[in-house]
């Protein structure tokens, strides 16, 4: 596995150790980066949920990102997303907090311009997830953004509080919605895209947290 793009493109990623951890392909990071606008995050603050190998958070940072916080409540996974901070040289700009989401969610500084999260399929709950992130004050920052992995079996609603879907791409059996924080709730239509990439999707999550 590898970064997909930015800075550190071509750099090796450890993967998953502990079972039930899947890390999101490298095309799908791939096109998660193309779709988004880098002034929505270059400089800015990310927050990796479900964090496994890392891969979205150090994506992010080889993207121009500023900072990432991690969390991944498995002690195997958290070491291996430190590892893979180091071998990108991105040690100085993410920590690892072993925390389970929710708790993180409602402890962490926030202002986060950029929230990534490609929870276990199995997890359900999704939608409760969504919403508490949404209704969290100040974890999101105005017009930041919001990004959930999940199966295409699975649907979300098209807003969550201040949270508004833009955008819905699936990518196989993948799906990747993209979310803006914003208190205007007239926006258009979100997009929507069908990609099969012919590496596959994301077979699971990159994580297998309790939450």
């Amino acid at each position: 596995m590898r970064v997909a793009g930015g800075d550190a493109k071509g750099r090796r990623l450890k993967g998953a150790v502990s079972p039930g951890t899947r890390a999101t392909t490298e095309r799908v990071r791939a096109a998660i980066f193309n779709i988004l606008d880098p002034e929505q995050y270059q400089g800015g603050r990310v927050l990796d949920l479900f964090a496994g190998s890392g891969s979205l958070g150090i994506e992010a940072l080889s993207h121009g990102a500023g900072w990432v916080d991690f969390v991944e409540w498995d002690r195997r996974q958290s070491a291996v997303i430190t590892n893979n901070l180091e071998t990108t040289g991105y040690a100085s700009q993410g920590h690892v907090h072993r925390l389970d989401v929710l708790q993180a969610v409602l402890t962490l500084p926030g202002r986060y311009d950029l929230v990534l999260l490609d929870p276990p399929y199995k997890m359900g709950g999704l939608d409760t997830l969504l919403e508490k992130i949404a209704l969290q004050p100040g974890l999101i920052a105005d017009a930041g953004v919001v990004i959930a992995g999940h199966s295409k079996r699975e649907d979300l609603q098209d807003a969550y509080g201040g949270l508004r879907l833009t955008s819905h791409r699936r990518y196989g059996d993948n799906v990747v919605d993209f979310f803006v924080h914003e208190q205007n709730s007239n926006n258009p239509k979100p997009q929507d895209a069908s990609i099969d990439l012919a590496e596959g999707s994301n077979p699971g999550s990159d994580a297998d947290a309790p939450w």
